[in-house]
């Protein structure tokens, strides 16, 4: 499709709107998901024929929020990718089981097979998807590649210059080897694949065949607030988007983190009030679902993810003092989170991953399960002498951390104050040997990287869960 610019201006409004949206309280947007939700299944195109892409506590809390709301429609989740925790909720709510498409061999794609056949999905989808094609040239992908290295867009594009669809300098450096012949560039090139296309064969395509064998069409819980891909889509297509050869529903496109975990909270006590209703699938026969007694949850939140907690204020005691007066005398709320993970996803995907404080996802596998760190770490795929590689080859060459252990105590990691402090919330502390007489310096933080007055505390163990 060619550039228009009246078409980029009509964007511009569509995410000023949304924007606007966005900005709304809680209230305001609790109502707005339920408008739009049932926006959706009263559609004629639609018509009630529904169902819910469940993953984490995201897909979860909008699946309960559903049947609240009067929607009951099923649920359906490639569960074997998930945490053993998200499992259990998955089965007591009664959500189906997918599996994931299937190879050439017909058989379901594994973990590991699929980051040996396409790459490791790593930095961001966008820019993977990018890196992808520069690792796979072809005549019909050239202006694209050409678009990426430059910024500049052809024909179709406008012939504009300096455009978003320039991977960043950083990057580029990284990974845009591939194309120095014919760009004329000193780019470094990756000793691994890189793609973005696991989400495709492991998610994507078992709840697309899904909907097309069973003629119904996807609720999913994805934000705006996420960023990446999906902000800029459902900026410009909103909650809803129905065409001839899409049909979705996002109720949450303008939630905030704040506003998924609030909601999250009412969906517990609303499941407590209901949840014999839901029956686990225990077998199907003769195409016929077949349901088993209700199991009882003690909670929606899923272990991996701990407890969903509010922090105290981060006020002095002025300002909530002053916040008491302007509020009838009601008290100020601090911040929700989870104790554990904020979001989970595939053990092996690594979008995001340079932009986490340490411990980040992988250190937290090492925690948990040492050998399938290993295994991830170091026994994903082999080069062409038959040398093992994974995941720790592609964390040294983007610069990323991740072997050295943060309890280790033949050598404590320096932590700033902050970062100390943050991870308290989740991890037993101890204080230098000599920590009495020791001088609080300034120095590189282990966990965020930045240089910063340090602490004279480091972290020992993971506080374990009640």
């Amino acid at each position: 499709m060619r550039w228009d610019k009246y078409k980029e201006q009509e964007n511009k409004e569509k995410t000023k709107d949304f924007q606007a949206k966005m900005a709304q309280g809680y209230d305001f947007k609790k109502a707005y998901a339920a408008r739009r939700a049932w926006e959706f299944y009263n559609h004629p195109d639609v018509a009630g024929r529904c169902y819910v892409t469940v993953g984490g506590l995201d897909s979860i809390t909008l699946f309960l929020f559903l049947r609240s709301i009067g929607i009951d429609v099923p649920g359906a989740s490639v569960s074997m990718l998930e945490d053993r925790s998200i499992q259990q909720i998955h089965k007591a709510l009664g959500i189906k089981n997918l599996k994931p498409a299937k190879n050439p061999q017909g058989r379901p794609y594994g973990k590991i097979e699929v980051v040996r056949e396409f790459g490791f999905p790593v930095l961001s989808k966008e820019t993977a998807g990018k890196i992808n094609l520069l690792q796979h040239p072809t005549e019909k992908n050239a202006t694209v590649r050409h678009a990426i290295m430059t910024g500049e867009t052809g024909e179709y594009g406008g012939f504009r210059k300096s455009t978003r669809m320039k991977m960043s300098q950083k990057w580029l450096e990284k990974f845009g080897g591939p194309e120095n012949e014919r760009e004329g560039t000193s780019y470094q090139t990756a000793p691994f694949l890189v793609s973005d296309l696991c989400c495709y064969y492991l998610k994507e395509k078992p709840c697309d065949d899904y909907a097309k064998e069973s003629g119904r069409f996807p609720y999913m819980g994805l934000m705006a607030s996420e960023g990446g891909r999906r902000q800029k889509a459902l900026m410009l297509n909103g909650c809803n988007y129905i065409s001839k050869d899409t049909k979705r529903s996002a109720p949450f496109a303008i939630f905030t983190r704040q506003d998924l975990l609030t909601l999250a909270l009412e969906m517990q006590e609303w499941y407590h009030e209901h949840w014999e209703e839901f029956r686990p699938i225990v077998g199907e026969e003769d195409g016929v679902e077949i349901h088993g007694d209700p199991i009882h949850l003690e909670t929606i939140v899923p272990a991996i993810y701990g407890k969903i907690v509010r922090d105290p204020p981060d006020m002095t005691p002025e300002e909530i003092e002053a916040y008491r007066q302007d509020h009838g005398g009601a008290e100020p709320e601090g911040q929700l989170r989870t104790t554990k993970a904020q979001r989970t996803g595939c053990q092996m995907c690594g979008f995001g991953i340079h932009l986490e404080h340490r411990p980040h996802r992988f250190d937290r596998i090492r925690y948990k399960n040492p050998k399938e760190w290993e295994m991830w770490m170091n026994h994903v795929c082999q080069d062409e002498t038959g040398a093992w590689y994974g995941w720790g080859l592609v964390l040294d060459y983007i610069g990323v951390g991740w072997k050295d252990d943060i309890f280790s105590r033949k050598d404590p990691k320096m932590l700033c104050e902050e970062c100390a402090e943050t991870l308290q919330k989740d991890f037993t502390m101890e204080q230098l040997e000599g920590a009495e007489e020791m001088t609080i310096k300034r120095g590189s933080c282990w966990s965020c990287g930045r240089k910063r007055r340090l602490s004279p505390y480091y972290a020992t163990g993971e506080v374990p869960q009640e």
